[in-house]
């Protein structure tokens, strides 16, 4: 008999020891359904409450103690005292969030992946009918670009001071990333079924609007890095002759992403702009509280990923049983994809979004949210 693979519930601060406690509650009622050879253990790391008894986030060896583990399934992290709390124990979050940059760095995983699809019951945020058709898929790269954190201030507080920071790309890096989009376009288009698709997106070959990568830069203003990423794209996009391609400036992307949605499949961008792209995506699929995002190596399993939902701990609603943990619970259900519990992972999203449409408007709690997709369960 196989042995079960380790998941590491990490319900961070804030709201996210709520919305976990929900997802264990949820997975445990899909194993009674259809067991999933699964085994899970609680850290109480990383949070502010570790450090607050500590001095750290987590322990000096977390990194070696993860890699036990076949996915990490994290909450948010942050100070999560109430705003009114003098007595909170703030933390920076250069302190408090490092914990995500070490395990993404520290675990290699280069490519995070935030789906984007409006469900039904759903906030719209747009006015347009059509925005019920948003179904994206945007992938960023993870482990360099603008967030290689190397630089410095001079002359620090003087009126001469100066401030750098260096950004740096690599063509190993951008190679595998872009070729990850690609791959996951092929995916997506099998999914759906290449006779039966009739989407049009953004693409001057219409011809093959089945499916679409749409690369992201600011090459006008970038040119160093953004030639190199359109280089390699046009490369790589030769291999996928099925694959429509596409290729906007992120400004223009920001102002696509509201105009018409709905025309772009996967995209595909830097650290900074998939940052920037993904909360805009996740506002057009409902919110932040219904944004699933994952953390992985796509040419790996040797090391755990990591699973998180993209809203944050929301110390003005933490501990009062408010929050929505629809967004932990689509994540939940990429960790089960990642794992492989496929099925298990479309019964828990379909099993989200039934009960997202049957409670459309009412105001519920996490408890309200948790018993209605373990009801939509069965």
């Amino acid at each position: 008999m196989a042995e079960p693979r380790r998941i590491a519930l990490m319900p961070g601060d804030g709201i996210g020891q709520e919305v976990m406690a929900a997802a264990a509650e949820v997975l445990q009622a899909l194993d009674k359904l259809t067991p999933l050879g699964l085994s899970w253990d609680w850290l109480e790391w990383p949070s502010t409450d570790w450090h607050r008894r500590h001095g750290e986030m987590m322990p000096a060896d977390a990194m070696a103690q993860v890699q036990a583990y076949d996915a990490l399934l994290m909450g948010a992290l942050g100070d999560p005292g109430p705003l009114s709390d003098a007595n909170r124990y703030c933390l920076p979050d250069s302190v408090s969030l490092s914990p995500l940059l070490q395990f993404r760095k520290g675990l290699g995983l280069w490519a995070c992946e935030r789906p984007a699809r409006l469900l039904p019951g759903a906030p719209q945020y747009l006015a347009d009918a059509r925005a019920a058709e948003v179904d994206m898929l945007v992938i960023r790269e993870n482990s360099e670009g603008e967030y290689v954190n190397q630089g410095g201030r001079l002359h620090r507080g003087s009126a001469d001071e100066v401030a750098t920071q260096l950004e740096v790309f690599t063509r190993r890096a951008t190679e595998r990333l872009i070729r990850h989009a690609f791959v996951r376009a092929r995916e997506r288009l099998e999914a759906r079924g290449r006779g039966a698709e009739t989407r049009h997106f953004h693409c001057a070959d219409k011809g093959r609007a089945g499916a679409q990568v749409c690369l992201i830069t600011k090459r006008n203003a970038q040119p160093y890095w953004g030639d190199m990423y359109t280089e390699v794209f046009a490369e790589i996009a030769a291999e996928f002759p099925e694959i429509g391609v596409h290729h906007e400036l992120v400004d223009a992307a920001c102002m696509k992403f509201v105009q018409c949605p709905w025309t772009f499949d996967v995209v595909v961008a830097s650290n900074l702009h998939g940052d920037i792209l993904t909360d805009l995506a996740a506002v057009l699929s409902g919110g932040l509280g219904l944004a699933p995002s994952c953390n992985i190596n796509p040419d790996s399993r040797a090391m755990p990923a990591l699973f998180e939902p993209t809203h944050g701990s929301a110390p003005d609603i933490a501990g009062q049983g408010l929050a929505n943990p629809a967004a932990m619970l689509l994540t939940t259900a990429l960790m089960l994809d990642w794992v492989g519990c496929a099925q298990a992972a479309e019964r828990l999203r379909q099993a989200v979004a039934k009960d997202l449409a049957t409670a459309a408007g009412q105001r519920r709690t996490c408890r309200d949210v948790t018993a209605g997709v373990i009801a939509a369960l069965h």
